[in-house]
């Protein structure tokens, strides 16, 4: 009596066939990367409108990790992250020059607003971001600082640097140590000033009396910067892919993706990759 059944070569090649037929209709692309960046960007909205693009172009996902500025960049240090698009362009050199992140390409800008009351008690309105600072302080007027290292915040104390006591903020100020969205909802219930990015006030809801009161200052100026994290320094940095996002995001498809990006009809960002060579 035989238990067993007669060897089949052909039956096994087929079974092969069939295993590599369906290896070969698994999607190529099954691919993503971990891109730092700010809350300030991630809370405008912009990243919803881009990446599908950019995965419809290349197939790679892109999951955000939106912290502040100073934060993105200790991940690319730490290498916990594969891209970083952040604002903060004196500290980004400097990860370029300590050998954490590679060339640092400029891709878009927008600027900084100071919010604020729109019955303005400062009388802070106006078109100098310092001259304005300086009479939120001499009027004790409240005033949120996000104080989490982030883009926003490091502007903001440059630009108390430009009033007559840097360090004297008054006694209406107070750091919430939280992202840009946050911070503007803690001013629209107190009542008070906050820095922020142009883009994430376009895109915030809870207004309440808040306005923009100082814009226009060359200095209010606020460029972002893409770069891949060095995999010299850590080599599971999926580097191949975090460039095909660097290369699409300056590229004209990817720039006119970012110029296409519009709440009420009033761009957020506007390119700012240098022409292709």
């Amino acid at each position: 009596m035989h238990f067993l059944k007669p060897f089949r070569p052909l039956a096994l090649i087929k079974c092969a066939q069939a295993a590599m037929f369906f290896i070969a209709m698994v999607p190529v692309y099954a691919q993503s990367i971990v891109m730092a960046s700010t809350t300030s960007t991630e809370q405008s909205g912009l990243f919803g409108h881009i990446l599908p693009a950019f995965k419809k172009a290349t197939g790679i996902d892109v999951k955000v990790v939106a912290v502040g500025t100073g934060q993105a960049l200790d991940m690319g240090r730490r290498g916990d992250a594969d891209v970083l698009l952040v604002h903060d362009t004196a500290a980004e050199e400097k990860l370029v020059a300590e050998g954490f992140a590679l060339k640092r390409y400029p891709v878009m800008v927008n600027d900084f607003v100071l919010i604020g009351p729109a019955a303005d008690p400062a009388h802070a309105k106006g078109h100098d971001i310092g001259q304005a600072l300086a009479r939120v302080a001499a009027t004790q007027a409240a005033f949120i600082s996000r104080g989490d290292k982030s883009g926003t915040h490091a502007a903001e104390l440059r630009y108390w640097k430009l009033t007559p006591a840097p360090d004297a903020h008054g006694m209406g100020y107070r750091a919430c140590g939280c992202g840009m969205g946050p911070a503007l909802n803690i001013a629209s219930s107190t009542g008070a000033y906050v820095l922020a990015d142009r883009g994430t006030w376009l895109s915030f809801k809870n207004r309440g009396g808040l306005a923009v009161l100082v814009e226009g200052d060359k200095r209010l100026f606020n460029p972002y910067g893409v770069m891949v994290v060095n995999p010299a320094k850590h080599p599971h940095v999926q580097a191949a892919q975090a460039q095909k996002l660097v290369d699409w995001l300056v590229s004209p498809s990817g720039q006119a993706v970012i110029a296409s990006y519009k709440i009420g009809g009033e761009p957020l960002f506007f390119p700012h990759a240098p022409p292709a060579r």
